[in-house]
């Protein structure tokens, strides 16, 4: 079966002032999949969507969403996609029924069917307690998921998502997350920009990855993976972790790259394949109980620190510089 491309970018550029913030990139997305573009803050992905959407002119480059090109032919485009902006555009004094009313009625819908399909976009994000509640009285959550379903009024085929979950709890997240699946199951092809490696990891078909303005990988997140299979990661729960030496011990063995320590629990990750019998017995010498031991495989997060050399600590950091 032939592969459909929703959208074609060559050579994407945009300068700002001399700073290059989205350098000559280059990729495909499917249609019907979720594409992720994974990066730090700054990287150039809200750049890039803004440029395909036809919002900002690319310095240099071309891009097409579904065949229309995004200079020349902006109107096109933009009846093929909806944007959900990391900051609502939604009107706090309407409530959530009179939004997605306004928004349908923005994109030429007639009476009838913008009531219809606001009801159906109401159902989809479970908010029929909320129908009629203001927008300035929902949770965080909550106005996100109306945002989206706001960029959703004209059934669009391509959706953009920039940085959906960002500043959510962990259940208003999730429950976000699940509405992205439910929405690709239904055909929708969306981009999804963000920073949360396991976000990523849990939504993408396929990701690209982004890093100062340069996409320096894109593949499936297995593939990503796959592609730091060389190291070897161990976990090994022991049953007195008070000893005050034990991670610094730890660091010193042979091959050791990296070691994480979550209450009783050290996850160390070798460079090559270890000893365990060594490993075992060093433990048992310093009087340390081995509870358990399980080999694990490499995560999109070992990934993302082989390729890009960065710390993962950089992908923690949310646009006003703290930790979420």
């Amino acid at each position: 079966m032939e592969t459909r491309w929703v959208i074609e970018v060559e050579g994407l550029t945009k300068s700002f002032n001399g700073l290059l913030a989205v350098d000559h990139i280059n990729f495909k997305v499917k249609e019907g999949e979720i594409f992720g573009f994974l990066g730090p803050n700054g990287a150039g992905k809200t750049t890039t969507i803004r440029m395909l959407c036809g919002l900002i002119t690319p310095s240099e480059g071309k891009a097409r969403v579904k065949g229309f090109d995004v200079q020349k032919e902006t109107v096109q485009v933009k009846r093929q996609i909806g944007v959900v902006p990391e900051i609502s555009n939604l009107y706090d004094e309407l409530t959530c029924f009179e939004n997605l009313l306004f928004m349908g009625q923005l994109y030429g819908l007639a009476k009838d069917e913008r009531k219809k399909r606001a009801e159906e976009l109401i159902h989809l994000i479970r908010l029929e307690s909320k129908k009629d509640i203001p927008f300035s009285k929902l949770s965080k959550g909550m106005k996100r998921s109306l945002t989206i379903a706001a960029a959703l009024v004209h059934n669009p085929p391509i959706v953009f998502l920039d940085e959906p979950t960002s500043g959510l709890d962990v259940m208003s997240a999730r429950n976000l997350r699940s509405m992205i699946r439910e929405l690709n199951r239904q055909g929708t092809t969306i981009f999804l920009t963000t920073h949360h490696i396991e976000e990523a990891n849990l939504l993408c078909h396929r990701i690209a990855i982004i890093v100062k303005g340069r996409i320096i990988a894109n593949d499936t997140p297995e593939a990503l993976k796959r592609s730091v299979q060389g190291k070897f990661v161990i976990e090994v729960g022991v049953e007195n972790p008070d000893v005050s030496d034990l991670s610094k011990w730890m660091k010193e063995m042979e091959g050791v790259e990296e070691i994480k320590q979550n209450q009783n629990r050290f996850v160390l990750t070798f460079s090559k394949r270890p000893s365990l019998e060594n490993l075992f017995y060093s433990l048992r010498e310093r009087g340390i109980v081995i509870s358990s031991v399980n080999t694990l495989q490499p995560t999109l997060e070992d990934a993302f620190v082989s390729i890009t050399g960065l710390d993962k600590e950089i992908m923690m950091v949310d646009k006003e510089g703290k930790k979420p």
